[in-house]
C-alpha cells in the first residue's frame, strides 16, 4: 500500500471512531439523569461563548434550582466525596449551560477542557480525586476514547462560599 493510500486509511478509519463515540445528550438521556435549570451569570458577563468550533462555558457552580447545594471547605467542612459531589453538581450546570447556548447536547462533540477550582484547607492534597466527580460525569458522556485534558487546583476562597468552579471548552 502506498504512503497516500495509507494516510487515508488511516484517516477514515479515525473519522469512523469518531463517529463512534457517544452522544452527550442520547447518553445522558440513557443514564436518566435530567439537566438543571441553566446557571445565570453573577456578574458582567455571559455564561457561554463561542469561537469556531469551542464553546467556552463561565464557571459553573454546584447549584440546584439556581441555589448553591454545598457548601464549605474541602478538607474541612466537606469530604472528598462531598467535593466529588460538588464537583459533579457543577458539571451538570456546565452542560445545562451549552444546552441552553446549542439547543441540543448532541451538537457536542467532546469535552476538550476541563479546569477545576476547589476551596481546600492548606494542607488538603486530593484534589485529583475530587475533580474526578466531574471528569466521570464526563467521561460517561463522550466516553473514554474522546479524552479531555484537565487542571485542578484549591483556592483560598470563592464566589458565594461555593466549594466548587467548573469551567469548560466543549468542541462542537
Amino acid at each position: 500500500m502506498k504512503e497516500s493510500e495509507r494516510e487515508k486509511t488511516n484517516a477514515a478509519a479515525a473519522e469512523r471512531r469518531i463517529g463512534e463515540l457517544p452522544r452527550a445528550g442520547s447518553r445522558l438521556r440513557e443514564l436518566g439523569v435530567v439537566l438543571p435549570t441553566p446557571p445565570s451569570p453573577l456578574g458582567a458577563y455571559v455564561e457561554t461563548s463561542r469561537a469556531g468550533s469551542l464553546l467556552f462555558v463561565s464557571g459553573t457552580l454546584p447549584l440546584v434550582d439556581r441555589k448553591l447545594a454545598i457548601s464549605g471547605r474541602i478538607g474541612k467542612d466537606l469530604s472528598v466525596t462531598q467535593g466529588q459531589e460538588a464537583a459533579r453538581l457543577a458539571a451538570l450546570n456546565a452542560l445545562a449551560a451549552a444546552k441552553e447556548h446549542v439547543g441540543d447536547l448532541d451538537k457536542i462533540k467532546k469535552l476538550i477542557k476541563l479546569t477545576v477550582q476547589l476551596v481546600t484547607t492548606e494542607d488538603f492534597s486530593d484534589h485529583a480525586a475530587v475533580a474526578d466527580g466531574a471528569s466521570n460525569l464526563f467521561v460517561q458522556l463522550f466516553g473514554p476514547e474522546a479524552g479531555h485534558v484537565r487542571v485542578v487546583y484549591g483556592v483560598y476562597s470563592l464566589p458565594v462560599h461555593t466549594p466548587v468552579v467548573v469551567e469548560t471548552i466543549f468542541e462542537l
